[in-house]
């Protein structure tokens, strides 16, 4: 039987995440901090919630910084919502603060005085939101161009490469919602949330092998 790590360090949904994947059958989930366990796993889970330098400091001390960088090169990466806004560059979040780098870009705020059309728009960005499929990856299987999924967040992810978005949402500005590069994938949404797309994203990412 597959294991799928889910990283813990201390920032996260990780129990819900975790019953998601045993939902869709996705193997023997462990939540762990132990990097040993990490790399010894099949796929591996970065969550996250909550300020990113707070994030940023739990994990730089727990060396996942490099860790990440590490295991997500040879084998299947799922990261999800701030877990996502970690792999990016930079974060403009608690006056600014320097993220992991595995993916080119920027976290930006979506401002106190958002607009559409005349309406004023909630910050965070908290519901459901369509997701447009910009590239056909594997982990769109069976999941429908302009699918909602649920979103949490008050800063959004500028891409640095136009080829790594793999989906794009919109939420007053265009923002990716998803991230792929290699066996890397990154989304801002929270697929354990999301009902019957989320548990098929997850089911994909629970058979894919990493290629695309």
């Amino acid at each position: 039987m597959q294991t799928v790590a889910v990283i813990d360090y201390g920032m996260g949904n990780l129990h819900s995440v975790a019953k998601a994947l045993e939902h869709v059958g996705a193997g023997k989930v462990l939540i762990t901090s132990d990097a040993a366990v990490i790399r010894e796993a099949d796929r591996v889970v970065f969550p996250g919630v909550g300020a990113i330098r707070d994030c940023m400091a739990e994990i730089r001390r727990l060396g996942f910084d490099t860790l990440v960088q590490e295991v997500s090169q040879d084998r299947p990466f799922l990261g999800i919502c701030v877990g996502m806004q970690a792999l990016l560059e930079h974060s403009e979040e608690n006056d600014g603060v320097d993220c992991i780098g595995m993916f080119q870009g920027n976290v930006r705020f979506f401002g106190k005085d958002l607009h559409e059309d005349g309406e004023h728009l909630k910050v965070p960005h908290m519901g459901w939101n369509e997701v447009e499929q910009t590239i056909d990856h594997p982990l769109w299987h069976n999941i429908p161009d302009l699918a909602r999924f649920y979103f949490v967040h008050s800063y959004y992810v500028t891409a640095g490469k136009a080829v790594q978005v793999v989906g794009r949402g919109h939420y007053g500005v265009d923002f990716a919602a998803a991230l792929a590069d290699g066996s890397r994938f990154a989304v801002q949404f929270h697929p354990e949330k999301s009902h019957t797309h989320g548990l098929q994203l997850l089911q994909n990412f629970a058979a894919w092998d990493g290629r695309w």
